[in-house]
């Protein structure tokens, strides 16, 4: 789960600012002292706004001075000594940090960049505030930086990404992939400034091959209209992050969802490794401009390193994704949902673990306890038992499902649970399922004008429920509104925190629960992050959880790839590592 929401993005997106073009004057009048002329004007692309960059950049020219000046940024901080870490102000993420406001340096970027820029995207790139704004604050998150792109742009195919890069590369512009804006770890903050790239109008499906049951797609595409456009084949795409995530950030982070118990899970990999099972091939603009393709469709191959692999999760630090080619199942015949109750959150988990060790195959295995169906009652109006609840989803042909639902039930009754219900009917079905989809959005609704750390580890199964139990402890005891939920059967459990953004002693304590729900996992051979991704948020726990030499190993293969450390910096890898 990746625990992003459409309440989110449209409370996000609802000033109206956002709505309207503006277009001005034109690049060669980019000295020119008077303001450019704006008028409305509708979007290609199902009215998604832009502000062109043509109408802001005699400000934001005659702000930069005599304009001389381009990135000089640090053409290769992997080689660092970290004594003087705090001089260069991007302590956040180190080793022991406390700090949630990511800091940066940022320089003032060049009209020869600004024109050269101009010549590849034209209209579709903007200097606008509001628009760099939007763009540099995470929707789903806390998250923030000192600074914001000084540039968005918005390509329409791999040769502009690439000649993009290229040209910031030249210029040693950072760069900041932005895809579907649901991410909650930090992704898309520009500490740096520089350049955000939005491929949102990258979006198309390029090749559907039915029999070999793959689809290729450009990374703006998201995973729910990725389905609709593959129902009437039979067949979807099953990782199910939260709604609004596209493609190409769902590699990047390396996400999954809720069906990836199902389909994601295997004797020989890993949930974190889901959106790799999913995926053949990838193809990826690296630092210089370069293509670089790192596979062919074949469903195996033991040709040469598994490029596919170090890309998935590379946060945009080794390179920006311009297409990918996906795995496909075929759609069920037949489901049926399933929900009960439990006295004790462990009971739940207890479950969860004998439901797998069964061998029942479950789709989905949910887990929310008491103050997250409180809030949903809250939200909805509903009337639900306010316990810890188990959400089940049976898949396969009509007798197989109902085999396994009656199997499960019966477990479920040898745990103390009770109110077991389940339901067959589409619509039935639809409205117990809208319970879970709708959770992230009731937390907002139970404490209104709150901010939320939305965190997540996980552990291996067996020590699930005792990694629940003495967390739920913790924050239950919290003066906090805290929620639990969990993908149970495959370890990995979620909290969110609501805190006043305005009283800092709140955000110390949700950052004190999300330090000790981290910990806790990792002395379980667990890991501070099951789906949400490392960003800026869970650099400190890094060298805990893999190494300083994992992690060196990681800052040499990005010098090799990215010498001149432009893309995404400040992200994944934690500043205090040097080589």
């Amino acid at each position: 789960m990746a625990f992003s929401s459409w309440f989110s993005r449209f409370r996000s997106s609802s000033s109206s600012c956002y709505h309207f073009f503006c277009r001005g004057a034109s690049l060669r009048n980019l000295g020119a002292q008077t303001p450019a002329i704006s008028k409305a004007s509708t979007s290609q692309n199902g009215g998604r706004r832009f502000l062109f960059w043509s109408s802001s950049v005699v400000p934001f020219a005659l702000a930069s001075g005599s304009l001389a000046f381009q990135f000089q940024f640090q053409s290769n901080p992997s080689l660092c000594d970290d004594s003087d870490i705090h001089d260069r102000r991007i302590s956040v993420g180190g080793r022991g940090s406390t700090k949630y406001v990511v800091q940066g340096s940022h320089n003032d970027i060049s009209q020869a960049f600004i024109e050269e820029l101009g010549q590849i995207c034209k209209d579709n790139m903007t200097l606008d505030y509001d628009e760099r704004y939007f763009h540099g604050k995470p929707q789903n998150s806390f998250h923030t930086a000192v600074n914001i792109p000084d540039v968005v742009v918005f390509p329409r195919s791999e040769v502009e990404v690439s000649e993009i890069v290229k040209l910031c590369d030249q210029y040693k512009v950072p760069i900041v992939p932005y895809g579907g804006a649901t991410s909650i770890e930090g992704h898309t903050l520009a500490p740096n400034g520089g350049l955000c790239i939005d491929m949102s109008l990258m979006n198309k499906v390029k090749a559907l091959h039915v029999e070999d049951m793959d689809v290729i797609v450009e990374p703006g595409i998201g995973w729910m209209e990725l389905n609709e456009y593959l129902e009437p084949y039979g067949l979807f795409f099953p990782l199910d992050p939260g709604p609004g995530a596209t493609i190409g950030g769902m590699c990047a982070t390396r996400c999954s969802g809720s069906l990836a118990v199902r389909y994601c899970l295997t004797s020989v990999s890993q949930d974190k490794e889901a959106t790799l099972l999913m995926l053949d091939i990838l193809q990826a603009v690296l630092a210089n401009g370069d293509v670089v393709k790192t596979a062919s469709r074949a469903r195996k191959s033991a040709a040469g390193y598994d490029l596919t692999r170090l890309m998935i999760g590379s946060e945009g630090t080794l390179g920006v994704i311009t297409e990918i080619t996906l795995r496909l199942q075929k759609l069920p015949k037949y489901s049926v949902v399933a929900m009960c109750n439990f006295p004790s959150i462990k009971d739940a988990a207890d479950v969860a673990i004998a439901t797998m060790l069964s061998g029942i195959q479950v789709s989905r295995m949910e887990l929310l306890d008491e103050v997250q169906i409180r809030a949903i009652n809250n939200a909805n109006g509903k009337n639900l038992p306010e316990a810890p609840t188990l959400m089940f989803e049976f898949i396969g042909t009509e007798a197989y499902s109902r085999e396994q639902t009656q199997i499960v039930q019966k477990i479920v009754s040898e745990h103390n649970g009770s109110d077991f219900v389940f339901a067959e009917d589409p619509e039935a079905k639809k409205e117990l399922w809208k319970i879970r989809k709708e959770a992230l959005w009731a937390c907002f609704a139970l404490v209104p004008n709150f901010e939320a750390m939305i965190t997540d580890v996980c552990v291996p199964l067996s020590h699930l429920a005792e990694l629940i139990s003495s967390s739920k402890q913790a924050l239950d005891a919290s003066s906090l509104v805290c929620t639990v939920i969990a993908h149970a059967g495959d370890g990995n459990f979620h909290t969110v925190i609501l805190f006043d953004p305005n009283k800092e002693e709140q955000r110390k304590e949700a950052e004190r629960l999300n330090h000790l729900m981290v910990y806790k996992a990792l002395s379980m051979e667990g890991t501070c992050t099951g789906e949400h991704g490392v960003g800026t948020g869970k650099m400190k726990y890094l060298e805990k959880e893999l190494g300083a030499e994992a992690l060196r190993t990681m800052k040499r293969i990005k010098a090799a790839l990215d010498p001149n450390n432009i893309m995404n910096p400040g992200k994944l890898i934690p500043p205090h590592i040097c080589f």
